[in-house]
């Protein structure tokens, strides 16, 4: 194992992976500590918690233990690696170690490919990274290149002691099912062919990558470029603009990404939730923006509308246009609110529905559901920024314009 400097956090079970990878830390003379999770969920788990404690006093290693009841709410495998990866990154920042060490070996590398294979997942890295970044926090896997049994018999072979988990041999487990069924019988030639298989993958998806990153531009995308790009590029085209690079190594299912392709590829103007946010279109280009959010601001008097400006809309100094209003005593309170379906303004020229203006001025579906719209103390529509004032509130040299915010920079 290669020698790292600084110091490092090691992830520590009790296993041969694990154990093997703290005492080679050891004998390359690398400054490390170790982090040991207990669920509580098998027997044997009190034995483990104790024996990597006895180990790490006998080195001198400082030992840091999660043993607080763990309960998983969907996902025990999922829920259990947010749950220790979390109480690593909380330990490095603390401590103020470099990163942490995971014992990930060869086999874990090929049965989470072969994973990525069966759930037909697009992965942000095809198996296991040697590096990548979770929260912030540097995750390093140096144990890669060794095979599970390499591992098991540099324990033995050293005298390190330690325990398999049964749960291991449970084959409702997805990965067990794949490390017994596939991992297990490949010889080393196969494994040998599956490995080079991940190497030209990654090696592709980083110069199609590197390729289709010059296209994102502060994370605007010009539509009419998306179009004109093959099918793969599109697909990591989008992956880079609507999943950013982050802690996890799988991201949104082929199909997810074909969906929203399709979306792009065939409307002018679409709003397409992603997670938390929104894939939206403006000016020719799309980008992920907040999701829709509902607001209602109240104004008993003049003086509380003057220079006020919030996320969705600003109130100024009125000069004569489509943004400006007169007001008069009789009006208030009045209310600055988004628009809502069948809201209508009474001009000069005949009731006007905000959904037509919408239409008419070729507003994009996300900027719709925020834009700003102001009514009298009735709830009568006076006002909609953009559209202009209704017959009763029309002046010469007006009182207030009402700004929708421009969110784009296009």
């Amino acid at each position: 194992m290669r020698k790292l400097e600084g110091k490092w956090l090691a992830a520590v079970s009790g296993g041969p992976d694990s154990m093997a990878l703290l005492q080679m830390c050891l004998d390359t003379g690398i400054d490390v500590a170790a982090a040991h999770v207990n669920y509580h969920h098998r027997k044997q788990a009190e034995e483990e918690e104790a024996y990597v404690r006895t180990f790490c006093s006998a080195h001198q290693i400082e030992c840091y233990v999660r043993n607080e009841p763990f309960v998983s709410h969907d996902n025990f495998e999922a829920d259990a690696r947010d749950w220790r990866y979390d109480f690593f990154e909380e330990t490095v920042r603390k401590y103020g170690y470099r990163g942490v060490l995971i014992a990930h070996q060869e086999d874990d590398l090929i049965e989470t490919y072969m994973m990525q294979n069966e759930k037909n997942i697009v992965p942000a890295w095809y198996g296991l990274k040697e590096e990548n970044m979770y929260e912030g926090m540097l995750v390093v896997r140096p144990l890669l290149s060794y095979t599970k049994k390499q591992l098991q018999d540099w324990c033995k072979e050293h005298h390190v002691k330690y325990y398999i988990d049964v749960t291991n041999m449970d084959e409702t487990y997805a990965r067990n099912k794949v490390r017994h069924e596939n991992v297990e019988k490949m010889s080393r030639n196969e494994r040998d062919m599956v490995l080079n298989e991940i190497h030209r993958l990654n090696a592709e998806k980083q110069e199609r990558m590197c390729r289709v990153r010059t296209m994102i531009d502060h994370g605007y995308v010009s539509i009419a470029q998306y179009r004109s790009l093959s099918a793969l590029d599109r697909e990591a085209l989008m992956r880079m603009t609507a999943e950013p690079e982050d802690n996890t190594d799988e991201k949104m299912s082929l199909a997810h990404i074909r969906e929203i392709d399709h979306i792009v590829m065939s409307r002018d103007d679409f709003e397409i939730d992603i997670h938390e946010k929104k894939l939206v279109q403006e000016n020719g280009f799309f980008f992920l923006c907040e999701p829709y959010h509902t607001y209602r601001d109240v104004y008993q008097n003049a003086e509380e509308m003057e220079n006020v400006q919030k996320t969705c809309y600003s109130i100024g100094k009125g000069h004569p246009g489509i943004h400006a209003v007169t007001l008069t005593e009789n009006d208030f309170p009045v209310t600055v609110r988004n628009f809502e379906p069948g809201d209508s303004i009474q001009m000069r020229f005949g009731t006007k529905a905000v959904h037509r203006f919408f239409i008419d001025r070729h507003i994009p579906l996300y900027k719709r559901r925020t834009w700003p719209v102001m009514t009298d103390k009735n709830d009568t529509v006076i006002l909609i920024a953009g559209l202009g004032c209704d017959v009763r509130h029309y002046a010469v040299n007006p009182q207030f314009d009402v700004l929708e915010y421009n969110t784009s920079r296009r």
